[in-house]
């Protein structure tokens, strides 16, 4: 039986009015939020996985209280557990010490691979897994485009600019894998209706045995110095063509530095 733990993202909606608090930390709070879309790949792969054998996949998510939005997403689509990461002193961690609160909850479950997303949609960083795979002291196997696994042995294509490339890696395993892996499934009426009843435990600080120091914004080694609202669009200028309106264009681009 393979057991994967799946490591998603609760992010703000991109169509939706993001903002900044004080501290120049996103507000994730007073905005709508998602499962990162980035993550749906990875929750699917592996089911792929798990249904192409026997096993088990556990979602788990570090955020607030609204974050077990994007677990019950998960969950929805056809995993079996979820595990939900809440507690007031993270927030404000940057990815350096939200790898340490994911490292120590993977490190309370069973598992034989973690899977990640290629990248979160609001930070678009990708470095976590690499960060989780140092943590947990195991090979980080990152960017598949496609994946298989074979007992213990989990190999993926990466593909480049220029060429493809095999990685295969044996016995525990962190992936990440990419947006080209194939689309996720939506959430079927019995999905939805069964989610309900799986498990979803959730986990303080104190239960990792992370002191709350090591995490947040002021244990943080990256932070945001400062933030500006994004400035309202200005009226458009509108040319009336009397004959002239291709030199009027060629001006207006000029002027613009594109030609």
């Amino acid at each position: 039986m393979t057991k994967i733990v799946v490591a998603v993202k609760y992010v703000p909606d991109a169509t939706a009015d993001r903002k900044f608090e004080s501290d120049d930390t996103v507000d994730r709070e007073n905005v709508d939020g998602l499962l990162s879309e980035l993550d749906e790949y990875a929750v699917e792969q592996a089911l792929q996985i798990v249904e192409e054998g026997e096993g088990e996949v556990t979602v788990l998510t570090v955020g607030p209280d609204d974050a077990a939005d994007a677990v019950r997403k998960a969950l929805q689509m056809g995993a079996d557990a979820g595990v939900h990461v809440n507690d007031e002193a993270i927030a404000g961690s940057d990815a350096i010490a939200t790898s340490l609160v994911l490292a120590k909850a993977i490190e309370k479950l069973e598992y034989d691979l973690v899977m990640f997303g290629m990248a979160s949609t609001d930070g678009s960083m990708g470095i976590v897994p690499t960060l989780v795979a140092e943590r947990l002291g195991l090979p980080a196997v990152t960017y598949g485009s496609e994946i298989s696994v074979d007992g213990s042995t989990v190999t993926i294509r990466r593909d480049g600019d220029a060429a493809s490339e095999t990685v295969t890696a044996e016995g525990k395993v962190v992936v990440s894998v990419t947006d080209q892996t194939g689309e996720p499934r939506y959430p079927s009426f019995k999905g939805i209706m069964a989610a309900k009843k799986k498990p979803v435990d959730e986990w303080s600080l104190a239960d990792l045995g992370v002191d709350a120091a090591q995490v947040g914004l002021d244990a943080s080694g990256t932070q945001v110095e400062s933030t500006a609202p994004r400035p309202p669009r200005t009226a458009g200028e509108i040319v009336t063509d009397e004959g002239d309106g291709g030199t009027k264009l060629a001006e207006f681009l000029a002027s613009k530095k594109f030609i």
